[in-house]
């Protein structure tokens, strides 16, 4: 089946489309009317022959046939934006050192994959990066950038939010097995956890206006995102994970979440600097990539729930 320019367009206007929700932003954020939109999703659903979105008044969500087609267009528009990058970084090309730290588990997950794409398009900004889940104090190790999961204590620092990343409640098969598996928020105190000690000891849910924090215990802690994970997946207990970690391990069968029904506080990501560093244009640009590339990494954990919300569970 050949593509003509046409429904290269068409396919670039649909993944716009997913990417800031709905219509309207899609054509203020590429410049058409919302009307042109419609038009190119409507004529990319019949060139097809399979529906691509669902739509109601208020909101759409992909259809399993739009996801992957999603993820296809998704990589069309952002290899021409890189290729429009790449023309922009040969007439003024940044260089220089930047010294990074960040937690191990989003290190190697997130943040080291955004740091390839980014020596890509910056091949002459050198990049010593140091993955450690202790707060380094930036200023004694001349630190140019440190992500962190939580906001400012020392406020003689400058920060940048750089994502919300969503959570949520995890088990392992066996576990549910020997323990059974929790229904309600009240539940949840009778079981064993896996404690990660960078976080509070308590789990805060929500459903509609009401409010819970459960106290949680267990035999097992630890400082470590990435341990913390395995120990959930052994069956030791039950835990508070990022979506962009737990997916993987759901998908194979690994680890399944309960509670899906109810809400979780998100975890924030900051970009931590020294202060002045923001005029370090290599900073700035960094600073500014990762934020479009966590957005990226974001959207797919939104489409990752909403699948997982269409089959009821995440199993």
């Amino acid at each position: 089946m050949n593509v003509s320019f046409e429904q290269l367009k068409s396919m670039v206007v649909f993944a716009q489309v997913v990417e800031q929700g709905n219509l309207t932003a899609a054509a203020k954020h590429i410049g058409l009317s919302r009307a042109v939109v419609s038009y190119h999703l409507k004529k990319l659903e019949s060139q097809l022959g399979v529906k691509l979105l669902n739509r109601s008044t208020r909101s759409l969500s992909l259809t399993q046939a739009g996801n992957e087609y999603y993820q296809s267009c998704r990589i069309i528009a952002e290899q021409a934006a890189l290729a429009n990058q790449q023309m922009e970084n040969l007439k003024h090309e940044p260089e220089g050192l930047l010294k990074i730290t960040c937690p191990v588990n989003v290190g190697l997950q997130m943040v080291v994959p955004a740091l390839n794409e980014f020596r890509r398009l910056y091949p002459k900004i050198e990049l010593d990066v140091m993955l450690t889940d202790e707060v380094v104090n930036i200023m004694q190790e001349g630190i140019d950038l440190a992500i962190r999961g939580a906001p400012l204590v020392d406020s003689s620092l400058q920060a940048s939010k750089l994502s919300t990343l969503a959570t949520c409640l995890c088990g392992a098969p066996d576990y549910f097995k020997k323990r059974g598996r929790p229904t309600t928020p009240t539940d949840l105190e009778q079981h064993d956890w896996v404690i990660y000690k960078l976080t509070s000891g308590a789990i805060k849910l929500s459903k509609g206006s009401r409010s819970y924090s459960v106290a949680v215990k267990g035999t097992i802690s630890t400082n470590n995102a990435a341990a913390r994970t395995a120990f959930i997946e052994g069956g030791h207990g039950l835990g508070r994970i990022p979506v962009y970690d737990a997916w993987p391990k759901i998908q194979a069968g690994t680890l399944e979440t309960i509670l899906d029904d109810y809400q979780l506080s998100n975890i924030d990501i900051y970009g931590v600097f020294p202060p002045g560093s923001a005029s370090s244009k290599k900073l700035r640009l960094l600073i500014d990539y990762l934020k479009e590339y966590f957005i990226r990494v974001d959207r797919q954990a939104l489409q990752n729930n909403l699948l997982l919300a269409n089959k009821g569970a995440y199993s």
